[in-house]
């Protein structure tokens, strides 16, 4: 990716801390997101880096520091200087969330083809046959039979259930995704073929991403970044590949060589 001096980062957070109570789970965290980029965060169980995703998701209000996004025609705002609907909007439109639960991010007792279109919905789309056919659209975009439409998502295997979730979040074609170990307790075979088709997506649709993985294969294949995470303290960032092929920090080079080990 090439960027003009004057082209601003899509995401911009700056000297970023999460505290419960008085214990400090994210410290000083600081970092730019461009259109089109995707940015692995890695690192341990209880390093900080689903709390971090969720304090820069507007899910979880910080205790320190600022995350602004570049919102169409009027650059770079402060999110938590917006109001409450201004930030479901943002959520609504030109963000998505893929939770590591499925079932957390769709709505069970519903049709698949519900699930797809209700962002839409939420935008003001009333017209039944143009619902239907942009759900059929996402549904086969991600692999899922239009015949499976009108099924609920309980009866959908763990693989399904997640490419749904995607499909829910991509309709409204937005310009960040976040997520949340998307691919964890997946079979392997399933991993293989949900990672390819994260790929092929944001590779077509310019689109941006912040994925939390303990995996370091997930984040070499998805993220051309990494911001490697422990103890609440970003220790290492760079190219995924240099950081993966020459890290630097302690822990890093432990991370790496404990996947490496036969």
């Amino acid at each position: 990716m090439k960027y003009t001096d004057n082209t601003p980062p899509l995401m911009r957070v700056q000297g970023l801390a999460c505290a419960y109570g008085a214990r400090s789970v994210v410290r000083d965290i600081s970092f730019d997101l461009w259109p089109g980029e995707v940015l692995a965060i890695v690192g341990e169980s209880g390093s900080g880096k689903t709390t971090l995703l969720n304090a820069v998701a507007a899910r979880h209000t910080p205790s320190a520091g600022q995350v602004s996004f570049e919102i169409r025609d009027h650059g770079l705002q402060d999110i938590y200087a917006m109001t409450e609907a201004q930030r479901r909007m943002l959520s609504r439109t030109d963000w998505g969330f893929v939770h590591q639960n499925a079932a957390d991010g769709l709505r069970m007792n519903v049709s698949a083809g519900a699930n797809v279109s209700e962002r839409l919905m939420a935008l003001g789309q009333r017209h039944y046959g143009r619902l239907r056919e942009q759900a059929t659209n996402w549904l086969e975009r991600v692999e899922i039979s239009p015949s499976r439409m009108d099924d609920r998502p309980d009866t959908f295997s763990g693989g399904m259930r997640q490419r749904l979730q995607i499909a829910r979040n991509l309709i409204t074609q937005p310009r960040l995704v976040f997520m949340d170990e998307p691919t964890s307790g997946l079979d392997v075979s399933v991993q293989a073929r949900l990672l390819d088709m994260l790929r092929m997506l944001t590779r077509q649709m310019n689109l941006a991403a912040i994925i939390v993985t303990h995996d370091l294969a997930v984040a070499r294949l998805l993220a051309q970044r990494m911001l490697v995470m422990q103890n609440g303290q970003a220790v290492e960032t760079g190219l995924t590949d240099q950081v993966l092929d020459d890290p630097q920090h302690p822990y890093t080079q432990l991370l790496v060589s404990s996947v490496l080990q036969p």
